[in-house]
């Protein structure tokens, strides 16, 4: 079988869930290869996402780790036998992975909530807006990487599953580029907010209760619990957290920016405001 020279984020996680199974059922990676019959190389490599893992071995596994969970197997299995290749596919080569593996994980995800502190979300930039900010990175990006990474920012926004934004009113008034081009942003977040799938609330500034300003994520809810995922900005792309104390603790940040921020109706005032101020 030919080793996959750089897996997914996707591909690393069924690997990280794997191996969990296994060390929460006491067995190393030696006697796992035992049980499965094959050796213990074999077993280092699916933990590793470096080889993929048929539905049947898959769930053999699973039998032998004592896990009992039927909807969080049949979520494994689903990752493994995935043979979608997406519209982010056209960009690899061409863009850092992490790019890749963001729009991957949107696209398999049940629900997208963020948090969002000095931008507006990257699923609801204008394209004036997402290229202002692209612009701005150190060193400055050549013309043809700076528009690949504004096509694909554009390409994410097909997204239509559930998504809830709570935006901080300091995204809302920072200008990442001109005035005609910060009243643009902040029609399309109203148009936008009208949609079915899409909630936006605003934290305004003088909104007694706020503490989460390093609360910025992007939390996706996968087919299970178990599989959900948070991202986080750091300075070289995207981080991936998907530790179950982790997950807890950034559904209850969550829960606590977003009791304190204005409701929808109440948000579209707030920014209808702000585009009359421009």
């Amino acid at each position: 079988m030919v080793l996959r020279r750089e897996p997914t984020a996707r591909q690393l996680r069924l690997g990280v869930e794997l191996r969990r199974l296994r060390e929460a059922a006491g067995l190393t990676a030696v006697e796992a290869a035992a049980l499965l019959g094959v050796n213990r190389v074999q077993i280092s490599q699916i933990e590793s996402g470096l080889v993929g893992v048929s539905e049947q071995r898959l769930r053999r596994l699973a039998a032998q780790y004592g896990c009992t969970d039927l909807k969080f197997i049949n979520a494994l299995v689903a990752m493994a036998t995935d043979r979608t290749r997406g519209w982010w596919e056209e960009y690899r080569g061409l863009l850092p992975t992490s790019f890749l593996d963001l729009a991957e994980l949107e696209h398999h995800a049940n629900c997208l909530r963020e948090v969002a502190i000095l931008y507006v979300p990257g699923l609801l930039q204008t394209e004036e807006y997402a290229r202002a900010v692209f612009s701005a990175r150190v060193p400055e990006l050549g013309h043809d990487e700076l528009e690949l990474r504004v096509q694909h920012r554009m390409g994410r926004q097909r997204v239509d599953i559930p998504y809830q934004a709570v935006v901080h009113e300091s995204a809302l008034r920072i200008r990442v580029s001109g005035r005609e081009a910060a009243k643009d942003q902040l029609l399309q977040l109203l148009e936008l907010s009208e949609a079915d799938n899409v909630t936006v609330r605003v934290v305004p500034f003088d909104l007694d209760g706020f503490a989460g300003a390093a609360s910025a994520m992007t939390y996706a809810d996968g087919s299970v619990p178990r599989m959900d995922t948070v991202v986080r900005d750091v300075p070289h792309g995207s981080a991936f957290i998907d530790t179950e104390a982790q997950l807890s603790a950034f559904r209850t940040r969550f829960r606590k920016v977003e009791v304190v921020s204005l409701d929808a109706e109440r948000s579209r005032d707030f920014i209808n405001r702000l585009m009359k101020e421009l």
